[in-house]
């Protein structure tokens, strides 16, 4: 009978942590409180800023391209989930965005909106609508809950639901910390690396429908992977041995989806 009520519980505790997402209609296992979340990445921001070296808006072209991206990014997912009554979702966000000095391929988004590019990927995002894809993915992300997904997934795996609690209790432990930061791609060589496939096709998705939106060519998510799989040369584990999509597989996707991001694309300077 115990082993009986244990067995429910987790059942029901499973139902009520799925949810479905309102933008992409994808159901969702998240066991953490978004808010929660939400405050522990400001803290770990600006740790993350605090031992970094921050490049200035005030005397960088490049740093004044990445705000600028940023700002055009934001203001088309704020009226995307104003006009579809979906604002309510986006509460507790405040935007921010930095450039970084790192010789790493990395961009990532915090829950909150928190965003940071390293200037290690520009040469390879090449020109403003490249890193406007790029930045449209991360921020996907951040929107779609997929770190909580990520985090949520793990603490299942391997703790079991007690760790809610102890992730409650305690935020700010080295354990809770290290699982948010290898959900949200901080360290690695590029922060999209940190998600699974599905997350990692859905954010390139509706990263070139963001980038549309802002007034920036969705073909540059294309051209940005076959740049990124020349690059790696061969180098890249077959796709079944990788937690993410392979440059083919990537390619082959937004290939499959530019009709749909090309709805919603009007060049900067053009009437909608």
């Amino acid at each position: 009978m115990i082993r009986n009520l244990l067995l429910l519980f987790v059942v029901s505790a499973i139902a009520i942590a799925c949810s479905t997402n309102a933008v992409t209609g994808r159901s969702q296992f998240k066991l953490l409180p978004e808010a929660e979340l939400q405050q522990m990445a400001v803290t770990e921001y600006q740790s993350f800023l605090s031992s970094n070296k921050v490049v200035s808006t005030s005397n960088n072209r490049d740093a004044e391209m990445v705000n600028r991206v940023g700002q055009r990014i934001v203001g088309a997912v704020t009226n995307y989930y104003r006009q579809n009554n979906l604002a309510s979702n986006l509460e507790g966000y405040q935007w921010e965005t930095k450039l970084v000095q790192s010789d790493q391929a990395n961009a990532w988004c915090m829950p909150g909106g928190k965003i940071v590019v390293y200037t290690g990927l520009l040469p390879i995002s090449q020109n403003e609508a490249g890193l406007a894809n790029v930045m449209g993915h991360e921020v996907s992300h951040a929107l779609f809950g997929h770190t909580n997904e990520r985090m949520s997934q793990t603490i299942a795996a391997q703790y079991g639901g007690s760790i809610v609690d102890a992730f409650m209790a305690n935020k700010s432990s080295g354990t809770m910390r290290q699982l948010f930061g290898t959900a949200v791609g901080l360290g690695s060589q590029l922060g999209i690396m940190a998600f699974g496939r599905n997350q990692e096709l859905e954010a390139d998705r509706y990263g070139m429908i963001w980038s549309a939106m802002a007034g920036y060519n969705p073909q540059e998510a294309i051209n940005l992977w076959q740049r990124m799989q020349a690059q790696s040369q061969g180098n890249n584990p077959p796709e079944f041995l990788s937690t993410h999509p392979g440059p083919e597989r990537r390619i082959e996707q937004l290939q499959k989806h530019l009709p749909e991001a090309m709805k919603y694309y009007r060049p900067m300077g053009t009437s909608k």
